[in-house]
């Protein structure tokens, strides 16, 4: 695995955060900082999945605004209209 280095500044409190995890999990700051963001960007794909699917299906719904959403939601949980 190619890498590249870059420096990036963060406030006290959370390096120490870090640290205590790194620590913990007997990884170094790089290793943990690399893991959380893979982490991050994976889980980041996934929810624009899932948001995709939900417009398209909104969309062939006929659904044009979070109003509506939140009024069929409603009616789901409750039996009736708001």
């Amino acid at each position: 695995m190619q890498t590249q280095t870059f420096n990036i500044a963060l406030p006290q409190v959370l390096v120490k955060e870090v640290d205590k995890v790194a620590k913990t999990e007997y990884k170094n700051r790089s290793e943990l900082i690399r893991e959380a963001l893979r982490r991050y960007l994976e889980d980041k794909k996934k929810w624009e999945y899932i948001f995709r699917a939900g417009r398209k299906a909104a969309r062939e719904m006929g659904i044009t605004s979070e109003k509506q959403i939140n009024d069929i939601v409603y009616e789901f949980r409750h039996g009736r209209k708001p």
